[in-house]
């Protein structure tokens, strides 16, 4: 079956775990600053520390790794790529050399660090949608955006569009599932042929899957406008969540990984 159905972000796997009963807020500001320090590794040591913190939290969440997992697989032609990018294209201490193809002692590194990162960061996001259910995920990232109202920031729309398009990826992968199906069942061939055919094959696909996309939205549009939505004006929550101490203990865990992943990159430095 075709790698489309392996997408895990966007879904969401209820759950009693530490992780699913944190406040949406801590985990999205926990896995902002995750991303950021990712992106500050600069040596084994911090990504062994990433590594280890990424393995933690999977345990914490209780979700299966097998699944996770799994979600890395539409992404293995972008790893691929990336790898073999950074492998032959690094300028540094030549090992092997095939014309002007050359693979350098900085470029196997440099390699393997960027593919680490991407499998870390769709890790990572993987967790935060797997574990918070898209309305919680909505409330979320609207009072984390809160305070940007009174410079005329509009929180209330820019997180539903958020939650919608988050919500609109299950359904997507579902309804290409189907079209996928039935195009099979017409004979269409997805498996076999190079990649010039294979994208020629997807044609009948994109089609009615733009087509099923855009009455979606205009079904979902017009349900918002029957039931008089108007944004965020004077709007109450059902249940108003609190931030508690498993939130305190989340973020000062993070901060604390934070801490040491910034201080590994001095460690070349001083050495």
């Amino acid at each position: 079956m075709p790698m489309i159905e392996n997408i895990t972000i966007g879904q969401y796997v209820p759950g009693n775990s530490l992780i699913h009963r944190m406040e949406a807020r801590t985990k999205i500001l926990a896995i902002l600053f995750f991303m950021i320090t990712l992106f500050l590794i600069n040596n084994l040591i911090g990504l062994a520390l990433a590594f280890l913190f990424t393995a933690f939290i999977i345990l914490l969440s209780k979700l299966p790794v097998q699944y996770l997992l799994r979600g890395l697989r539409p992404l293995l032609i972008i790893l691929i790529f990336t790898l073999v990018l950074n492998l032959l294209f690094t300028p540094g201490e030549v090992l092997a050399q095939a014309g002007p193809l050359k693979i350098t002692a900085e470029g196997i590194w440099r390699a393997f660090l960027m593919t680490s990162r991407i499998v870390l960061l769709v890790l990572g996001t993987s967790i935060l949608t797997l574990t918070t259910s898209p309305i919680s995920l909505t409330d979320g990232i609207e009072r984390l955006l809160s305070p940007g109202k009174k410079l005329g920031i509009p929180s209330h729309e820019l997180a539903m569009m958020m939650s919608i398009a988050l919500r609109f990826i299950p359904t997507l992968i579902e309804e290409t599932m189907k079209i996928m199906k039935a195009q099979m069942a017409r004979g269409a061939n997805f498996e076999s042929g190079n990649v010039f055919q294979r994208a020629k094959n997807m044609v009948p696909i994109l089609v009615p899957l733009f087509v099923g996309a855009f009455r979606r939205a205009d079904d979902l549009a017009m349900a918002m406008e029957a039931r008089c939505y108007r944004g965020g004006d004077n709007r109450t929550k059902m249940k108003e969540v609190r931030v508690g101490l498993i939130d305190y203990l989340a973020l000062l865990g993070t901060a604390l990984y934070c801490g040491a992943t910034v201080a590994t990159r001095y460690i070349n430095i001083m050495v």
